[in-house]
């Protein structure tokens, strides 16, 4: 079996978006990629989380053509391939449908930093797309989304704002791994949350300053980093 370690990974990230209520029946899917092969796995399209076994995960590669795997990959497969085509730095990547991200993107909002559990992991707000023309979505719609997302960061470093929200449908996390693009969705809906609560406290609120934002995603992130053990 083709990257068998990768399979295994990628399938926990899928179980773990379910664990932490980020998922509805089948809405949601995670992916990794392996720059060594070339090849990236992929949840199958529409099987029940819980029937999801190692091997069911499909292997594509970079063009998006199947090298391993039985089943159809998530209709998101060309999303997730764009990403992975223009973020070399990205090695897993998560998508959901998890209420309050969903809803700013419904919004057509970025999620302005409001506070230092937001700084710790996005060093900016969490960016939106831009809508899709009805040209776009008519023609290969996936592949037109994840274009759209690599338009919105351009000049921006995609670790250091882990995740976007795409207009009008919903949040794509990414990360070095499948386990840490896990994670980032996780935190991604967690932020959401928190600021759409903060909106309706003070809804004339602004950012927090970039003395604060700094030095919460610094201490974390970076050559600088002194967050944690060595």
């Amino acid at each position: 079996m083709l990257l068998e370690s990768l399979r295994v990974e990628v399938l926990e990230a899928n179980l773990e978006i379910v664990r932490r209520g980020l998922v509805m029946y089948t809405f949601g899917n995670a992916s990794g990629f392996s720059p060594a092969e070339g090849l990236m796995a992929i949840k199958p399209s529409g099987v029940p989380f819980e029937k999801l076994r190692p091997e069911d995960m499909v292997v594509t590669d970079l063009d998006g053509k199947i090298v391993e795997g039985s089943l159809r990959p998530s209709s998101d497969v060309d999303t997730h391939l764009e990403i992975y085509r223009h973020f070399p730095e990205v090695k897993g990547v998560v998508h959901t449908h998890s209420t309050y991200a969903v809803s700013w993107a419904q919004a057509k909002r970025e999620i302005p930093c409001f506070g230092t559990t937001h700084a710790d992991y996005f060093y900016a707000s969490v960016p939106v797309t831009e809508p899709l023309s009805d040209e776009e979505i008519q023609s290969k719609y996936e592949l037109n989304t994840g274009k759209a997302i690599i338009r919105r960061f351009e000049g921006i470093d995609p670790l250091t704002r882990p995740g976007v929200l795409v207009s009008s449908h919903g949040p794509f996390a990414w990360g070095a791994s499948p386990s840490k693009a896990a994670m980032n969705a996780v935190l991604l809906e967690e932020i959401a949350r928190m600021a759409s609560i903060t909106v309706g406290l003070n809804p004339a609120l602004t950012a927090i300053g970039q003395a604060l934002h700094d030095e919460h995603f610094l201490r974390k992130h970076g050559p600088g980093a002194t967050y944690g053990q060595n």
